[in-house]
């Protein structure tokens, strides 16, 4: 991670928006005294999270912005922005470049921002104390501090290792964790007179409603039992409901299932029928045909009859004209009798045609002259034959509409017998469908009924004022008729106990349960306030053991670089950072003896030197070569410069800051420890980013990058970049 640039905007002398681009290795800002140098230090320190104006080289918050020239318009607000490289993670986000900007106005609101999202001081000062950077430590050393860390208190120094080292984080939880201790602490007491306050009310309400607690015990007994016997009783019908709606649902499943079949009887019955109707139409015609061909046969017999009568007498005739009349007489009769018998078992129509030969045959006997010629004999013959023709072809049409009657009425017997049969289960489909519809209504009956037993429940529940829906049904739990019966002489006289304690004081019985109530909530809280007390100084003791850990573990390796970069700078002697714990207070025996033994171990145990590192300082033992000194006030200008810087690369030695902003740091050094300290930056550039406000030629030349800045002629300061090639 390194910083990548820096922008400005109203701040301070840069009134114009600038912007200095920073490479890894070593930024060098250069230029006259009062042209704004450092004011890109106190930039990048308020950036940090800085609060105190004084340390910005202010004393309010609007001295922070662009006061304004005679050719110049002051600004109405001040804004600086700082962006880091991240792709290394250093930062715990998941951006490649983070920025951090923060705004001031006149008016005096301040706002901050991390990746462009509205922020809380706080969360940017917590965020870079999790990554070990911050503006109590030796990350930025302003114009003036070279010897800051010699100047400063033992507290300090401790505080400024501890930032460096990346313990600032944890001083800031266990800062937190004492103000939220202290904070709890006074809560629990506030609570805890509260409490002691209200316990004698209390124990007053109590005693005036001891006799109502018994009404709530019976009422609540009583409930409880009504909430037992309505489900029971609910759960039983219920359950006779479930059973009766299968079987409801199966005979309407029945009965639709019949009246559908019974439909479709109906409509092949229907359908039979009609495909019946053309078979008696035709046997109807048949019938009709035969009756008007009997009648042409006999029409024709008749016809056939006479003709043959004819032609016999005209034989006759000419066989023997001779005849006399008995002959004739006899042969008439003859042909009479011969007739009545052919005629005989005719019908009456055939007996009809008969009756009629003969009396042509009696007229021709009393009209007929004796010579008949021979053409009129055979035209009778061929008239007879023509006759009998007809009638034999008569007869065949006869006998074919008789098969074909005797095949029609076969197949009528046969369609009437199947009409039959389906009527027959026509009519059984109906029986069944009225059995149907009688369990049916059985059915409905019965669930009907179990309705009215869940509304005579519902009533009963409204008489002791309560509500069916209350109550969950519970089935197969009912113990019998006996259970139901106890049940219900135990919520008599449950209810007639409730009436001998009588009426409750509502607004006494009120208070008592709010006073109860809010006692309960008070101690619940007391004991939340009790454990979380408990829990932060828990956690303070944890963090106070790690603070301490890890700071005497890294102190012995300071040490050692410490000596070796001191006896670099001043070619010898010796150096070392002590860690210093303040003094135990002392007791006097009058204390020890009131003390209880318990009280004495905690107190013990609060007294272990890890708890006493918020109060503990580091101090500088050193021996210089060739010079003995009693104090580090008799150094001079120079020296402090060369301890504090010897501290400086130190501490990054141990643990490597991502970057160090300097200002004039080397200004109080003489040629040959400028040197030093270039050839000291050069070698550290290759872990940590350097950015350096400085007047000396050595820096300068180790330098990748010269920022100069100048101020313009409207009183603003300028930028001017150079990039050095090695």
């Amino acid at each position: 991670m390194f910083l990548t640039k820096l922008e400005l905007m109203g701040f301070k002398s840069f009134a114009a928006k600038t912007a200095l681009e920073f490479p890894r290795g070593i930024v060098a800002i250069v230029g006259p005294n009062g042209s704004g140098k450092s004011n890109v230090i106190d930039a990048v320190r308020w950036l940090l999270g800085e609060r105190d104006a004084k340390n910005l080289r202010g004393v309010r918050g609007e001295d922070l912005i662009f006061a304004g020239t005679p050719t110049r318009a002051r600004m109405s607000m001040a804004q600086a922005s700082l962006h880091f490289d991240n792709r290394s993670k250093f930062f715990p986000v998941d951006y490649e470049e983070v920025s951090v900007t923060r705004q001031v106005t006149r008016a005096g609101t301040s706002q901050y921002f991390l990746n462009k999202a509205e922020v809380r001081l706080k969360d940017i000062v917590d965020f870079f104390a999790h990554s070990r950077l911050g503006t109590k430590g030796l990350i930025i050393i302003g114009q003036g501090q070279s010897d800051l860390f010699i100047k400063a208190t033992p507290q300090e120094r401790r505080e400024m290792i501890e930032e460096i080292l990346g313990l600032r984080e944890y001083q800031l939880k266990k800062s937190d964790a004492e103000r939220k201790l202290k904070h709890t602490t006074e809560n629990a007491e506030k609570v805890a007179a509260t409490i002691e306050e209200i316990a004698p009310h209390l124990r007053l309400l109590k005693r005036q409603t001891m006799k109502w607690e018994r009404r709530e015990e019976v009422a609540a007994e009583l409930r409880g039992l009504e909430t037992a016997y309505f489900s029971r009783k609910i759960g039983a019908i219920k359950s006779e409901l479930d059973d009766a709606k299968p079987r409801i649902a199966l005979a309407l499943r029945a009965l639709t299932a019949a009246e559908e079949e019974l439909k479709g009887v109906h409509v092949k019955l229907k359908e039979a029928q009609a495909a019946h109707m053309p078979d008696q139409k035709a046997l109807e015609g048949l019938l009709t045909g035969e009756q008007e061909l009997m009648a042409t046969r006999a029409k024709l017999e008749k016809e056939a009859a006479r003709s043959e009568a004819k032609l016999e007498y005209l034989e006759t005739r000419q066989a023997s004209d001779s005849l006399d009349a008995g002959t004739l007489t006899a042969a008439l009769k003859d042909v009479k009798e011969k007739l009545a018998a052919a005629l005989q078992g005719e019908a009456d129509s055939l007996r009809d045609a008969a009756r009629a030969v003969i009396r042509i045959i009696e007229e021709l006997w009393q009209s007929t002259p004796k010579q008949r010629t021979d053409a009129e004999a055979r035209r009778l013959k061929e008239e007879a034959a023509i006759l009998r023709g007809k009638l034999s072809a008569s007869d065949a049409e006869l006998n074919a509409l008789r098969g074909e009657r005797q095949k029609l009425i076969e197949n009528t017997q046969n369609v009437n017998t199947l009409l039959g049969e389906m009527l027959s289960v026509f009519e059984k489909k109906k029986d069944e469908i009225g059995r149907l519809e009688s369990e049916k209504n059985k059915r409905l009956f019965e669930e009907e009924r179990l309705n009215l037993r869940l509304e005579d429940i519902r009533h009963e529940a409204e008489q002791v004022g309560r509500d069916v829906s209350e109550f969950k049904p519970v089935q197969g739990a009912d113990g019998g008729e006996g259970d139901a019966a106890d049940a219900e002489k135990r919520m008599l006289r449950l209810r007639g106990e409730l009436a001998s304690i009588g009426d409750v004081d509502e607004a006494l019985v009120r208070e008592a349960k709010e006073t109860e109530t809010r006692h309960a909530f008070l101690s619940a809280q007391l004991e939340d306030l009790n454990r979380a007390a408990a829990d932060l100084a828990t956690l303070m003791n944890d963090l106070d053991q790690r603070i301490h850990q890890e700071f005497t573990g890294a102190l012995g390796t300071i040490n050692a670089e410490f000596q070796k970069f001191f006896q670099l700078m001043f070619g010898g002697g010796k150096a070392r950072l002590k860690l210093k714990l303040p003094e135990l207070k002392a007791r006097t025996a009058e204390e020890e003896g009131a003390e209880e033994q318990p009280a004495r171990k905690r107190k013990e145990e609060e007294e272990r030197p890890e708890d006493r590192m918020t109060e503990a300082g580091v101090e500088i033992e050193m021996s210089l070569p060739r010079r003995r000194i009693t104090g580090l006030e008799m150094l001079s200008g120079g020296e402090r410069s060369l301890i504090s810087i010897a501290a400086l690369f130190s501490l990054i030695s141990v643990s490597p800051p991502p970057f160090l902003v300097l200002d004039e740091i080397d200004a109080a050094l003489d040629e040959r420890n400028a040197r030093r300290f270039a050839e000291l930056i050069k070698s550290f550039s290759k872990n940590t980013q350097f950015v350096i406000v400085t007047h000396n030629r050595s820096t300068m030349e180790v330098a990748d990058i010269l920022y100069g800045i100048t101020m313009a002629e409207d009183g603003a300061s300028k930028i001017v970049s150079l990039k050095l090639e090695n």
